[in-house]
């Protein structure tokens, strides 16, 4: 099977901090990143530095687990990863929102990546290493997980639930139907939409058994993880419970009661990375908290805000520390942390080795890794998770027959712009020849004349510097004008054009981000997930094209 490595440099939207951290082996400035990320991602040592819980917790711990992956049907690979975990095992642990139907690829590129590592970590270490995978289910933004992007033969077209709530509460216990007949026909509809759009693969049939009416956002996206990964007995985990806030209602409370510290250390970090040439990724503000809390009464998730006479506001009412700590005690389950605080309050339940992150989420670690040191003493190691384009057979050939690289599809931009590239390339090499020949005399002669000017006189050199551009436009434009003279005698071209660029860079966003896994699992069939463990390794540190059969 065909494979192609890009740096990261070369993929859109990547933030200045993940690119150094991604290439962060040939920079020569790496010891400024060890300050924020103290482990080599491209090394394996992290595997045998794994933290080891006490045997209460691990008994605790896996107790809960066991409920959760039974809970999502899963098999006695995820039941005897459990067991792993309850005799001393560490875990390598990835986590993702409860997207509609799974969410984007990146889940599965997530998840793929958490079960390769896990492998690795346990052939390199000789202790037992099982993957995890975390729901992020106590997120409140709705309209980000009541979504899924799939193709049209000729468009992206999202599809949504249509969920609703009156007030901000965590989206992985709202239930698929809103437990009404109306509701139960929308999910119905949806599935119909989305088996229309899959070809009705195998897949649609597991679709409808997870995403059933009277299930959760949470219950069915656990449920689809688990059996997807099945053969590779991924533990899937929903920490929204009671026994698990517990298991981490140490981190909780350090928020609480070592806010002022926690706080300064992270504007401290905050003006380190801006001061560096990055920009802090998650804004802090004085007197802002890492907590949020469940509203007693109407259960919405409501932001804590630090008030100057040290107590505390959720929505219109104030608590003092002391209250906080009795809701901590009594129902540990009413609070949970925000992003920065999150992977310390995971690692504060599981006995992670590494933690598998995306872009967004590694940035987040140069800040949340004061945090760890101030409250575990201890930073978890954070991995790139596996970037990867995946190509299909008629995609590959279109792609071979114009001499075009994924690169070029990203650097278009456009369905405009890629079909002007198919036009120049498919014009005669006569005309290549000569729109090249006069374009770069052209261009000679120009520079030669304005440097010649502008001895002469700054004034004049400004005014042949304008005429200059103005002739180089026109030359530019004369290459458009044959290029789509070109598209105009070639229909072919601009469907050549629109297919690529949907199928691989759909509305100018990668693959990854925005098309959903499940759309891949109908085109590949069950096999894609180990196909993708297989590519998961670290041979290539940046975005993985994989074309496939």
């Amino acid at each position: 099977m065909e494979t192609e490595c890009y740096p990261i440099s070369l993929v859109p939207g990547t933030t200045a901090l993940f690119r150094d951290f991604a290439e962060s082996d040939a920079a020569a400035d790496t010891a400024k990143l060890r300050q924020w990320y103290p482990s080599n991602p491209f090394s394996m040592a992290w595997a045998k530095d794994a933290p080891t819980l006490v045997l209460e917790h691990r008994e605790l711990l896996a107790d809960a687990l066991r409920k959760e992956v039974e809970s999502f049907g899963g098999n006695k690979l995820a039941l005897a990863n459990v067991e792993k975990l309850r005799a001393g095992a560490a875990a390598v642990v990835s986590g993702q929102q409860v997207g509609l139907f799974g969410g984007p690829l990146l889940t599965l590129l997530k998840a793929a990546t958490a079960v390769r590592k896990a492998q690795d970590a346990t052939k390199v270490s000789g202790r037992e290493h099982v993957p995890v995978f975390w729901l992020a289910s106590e997120d409140h933004d709705l309209a980000e997980v009541d979504q899924v992007s799939l193709l049209s033969k000729m468009s992206v077209e999202t599809l949504r639930l249509g969920l609703r709530t009156e007030r901000p509460v965590p989206v992985g216990g709202i239930a698929l139907d809103g437990a009404t007949e109306d509701g139960r026909r929308r999910v119905q509809d949806v599935l119909d939409q989305a088996s229309e759009l899959l070809g009705w693969a195998p897949v649609c049939d597991l679709l409808r058994e997870c995403y059933a009416p009277g299930k959760t956002l949470a219950q069915s996206f656990g449920t689809l993880l688990t059996k997807v990964f099945a053969e590779q007995g991924l533990v899937v985990m929903d920490a929204a419970s009671r026994e698990f806030h517990k298991l981490g209602a140490t981190t909780l409370r350090s928020a609480i009661t070592d806010a002022d510290a926690l706080e300064h250390a992270l504007l401290v970090r905050s003006d380190e990375l801006v001061k560096a040439g990055y920009h802090a990724q998650v804004l802090v503000a004085p007197s802002h908290s890492l907590l949020f809390l469940l509203d007693g009464e109407s259960r919405a998730r409501l932001p804590l805000r630090r008030s100057t006479e040290g107590a505390w506001k959720a929505g219109s009412r104030v608590y003092q520390t002391n209250e906080l700590l009795t809701i901590l005690d009594a129902d540990p389950e009413r609070l949970s942390p925000n992003a920065l605080l999150r992977p310390v309050f995971q690692d504060t339940i599981l006995p992670t080795a590494a933690y598998i992150g995306g872009p967004a989420e590694i940035a987040y670690f140069a800040q949340s890794a004061v945090l760890y040191e101030q409250i575990l003493g201890r930073v978890t190691p954070v991995l790139p998770r596996l970037s990867a384009t995946l190509v299909d057979s008629t995609s590959a050939k279109t792609l071979s027959s114009h001499e075009l690289q994924v690169s070029q599809v990203w650097e278009a931009k456009t369905v405009d712009q890629l079909a002007l590239r198919l036009g120049a390339r498919a014009m005669p090499l006569e005309s290549k020849r000569k729109l090249a020949a006069v374009g770069n005399a052209m261009d000679s002669e120009l520079t030669a004349l304005t440097d010649y000017m502008t001895a002469m006189s700054e004034e004049l050199g400004r005014a042949a510097g304008v005429s200059a551009s103005k002739m180089r436009y026109q030359m530019n434009r004369l290459r458009r004008m044959s290029a789509n003279f070109e598209l105009q005698k070639e229909a072919s071209l601009r469907k050549h054009a629109t297919a690529i660029m949907l199928t691989l860079f759909p509305d100018s966003h990668l693959q990854e981000r925005l098309l959903g896994g499940i759309l891949f699992l109908a085109r590949y069939g069950e096999g894609l997930p180990e196909l993708l463990v297989q590519h998961a390794g670290q041979e290539c540190p940046g975005h993985r094209v994989i074309y496939l059969q």
